[in-house]
């Protein structure tokens, strides 16, 4: 094989790899629109109850860094806001709620409405921003339906 060629898909390799990585970085963190949500029950997660506004359901895990920088943020989102609640959810000794939630990385935060219903999900370490933004759309949302 000539080098130029070897050196010319070499190239072209690398571009596409650093291409996909910045593609998939771009969506971390990001609200996704839950179709067809699923209604969850407290008792599952053996957690309180859920919020009266909205639920935080952060999944986490022993080995994870960014889960407790997401914790402590959305902590302070949930009590900075009435009838909002934070719950996490250890997945380290409960795969089966992993399997159930389809929880590939952690941290992964659901946003369930007043009633339970899962509006949104956000895969990876969201930002204060997003996370105010869909609580602010859900309150808007409620208001009016």
């Amino acid at each position: 094989m000539d080098l130029a060629l070897a050196l010319v898909i070499v190239a072209v390799l690398l571009a596409a790899t650093v291409l996909l990585g910045l593609v998939w970085r771009r969506g971390q963190g990001r609200a996704r629109a839950v179709e067809a949500g699923e209604v969850v029950d407290p008792r599952v997660l053996e957690s309180g109850p859920f919020g009266t506004t909205a639920t935080l359901v952060q999944f986490s895990t022993e080995m994870c860094t960014r889960c407790p920088g997401v914790h402590r943020m959305l902590s302070a989102v949930a009590d900075g806001r009435a009838g909002v609640h934070h719950i996490d959810v250890d997945l380290t000794h409960r795969p089966d709620l992993a399997k159930r939630f389809r929880v590939l990385q952690t941290p992964t935060t659901l946003l369930l409405d007043g009633s339970g219903l899962t509006v949104r999900r956000f895969g990876g370490p969201p930002t204060r921003a997003d996370v105010e933004h869909e609580l602010d759309r859900l309150t808007k949302e409620n208001a009016h339906g």
